[in-house]
């Protein structure tokens, strides 16, 4: 009871229990215990059953038919991460990229059709499986023709392999929005450098702008 009003010192504890009229309904008329006392039962006794506690006290409650069992709460304490602030990725703006990016992929695809006269088959859908067909296809093209890829100032690059540079930066960052939203799950955000922390509000905000932190909450 005097931890739940935050009083956590036994000198603190001793003082209530002469002077809370609470206290001294709990201890039912017997006299008010001195600090060393108290200090002495918590560490002999009320570390030894801490741990266990609270699930013996919702025991007891329930065989005392106080409490039904039948609801249960979850704690929702939000614990701030060590995890940068600036290191969020958001769901919805990760999903509005690959949109945007399946858009591009689609084009590009029709655009390689058109080129080197091949066929994708991809039924108006872009997914990765299809995306290496297709730079399997252009790699075959490189290898028939005897393309060599060039790179540094003063080289020009043939069309196929600006296709194909361009067609394996679309694969990665195919490849990184996957990622991103199957770390999010069904969270709405993640930090990159803790992906257990979800960005979210708490109760300390000292800039007062209710800038959100990377944080745990087991709701």
């Amino acid at each position: 009871y005097a931890s739940m009003n935050r009083q956590f010192s036994s000198r603190d504890i001793e003082t209530a229990c002469r002077r809370d009229i609470n206290f001294m309904f709990l201890l039912e008329g017997m006299p008010a215990p001195d600090h060393s006392t108290i200090a002495r039962f918590i560490s002999l006794h009320l570390s030894a059953c801490s741990k266990t506690l609270l699930s013996d006290m919702t025991s007891i409650l329930h065989d005392l038919g106080e409490i039904s069992g039948k609801t249960l709460f979850i704690d929702g304490t939000k614990i701030e991460s060590c995890a940068n602030k600036y290191t969020f990725v958001w769901k919805k703006s990760v999903t509005k990229h690959q949109a945007r990016l399946f858009e591009k992929i689609l084009s590009f695809i029709e655009e390689c059709e058109t080129l080197y006269g091949i066929k994708v088959v991809y039924n108006g859908k872009a997914t990765l499986h299809t995306m290496k067909r297709l730079r399997k296809k252009l790699y075959q093209i490189k290898g028939e023709e005897q393309i060599t890829f060039v790179y540094g100032i003063g080289h020009r690059k043939s069309q196929l392999q600006k296709s194909i540079e361009m067609l394996e930066g679309y694969i990665s960052k195919l490849k990184e929005y996957t990622k991103h939203l199957h770390i999010c799950g069904e969270r709405n955000s993640y930090s990159k450098t803790d992906p257990d922390a979800t960005f979210m509000r708490l109760k300390e905000d000292a800039m007062l702008n209710g800038q959100l932190k990377p944080a745990y909450n087991l709701q």
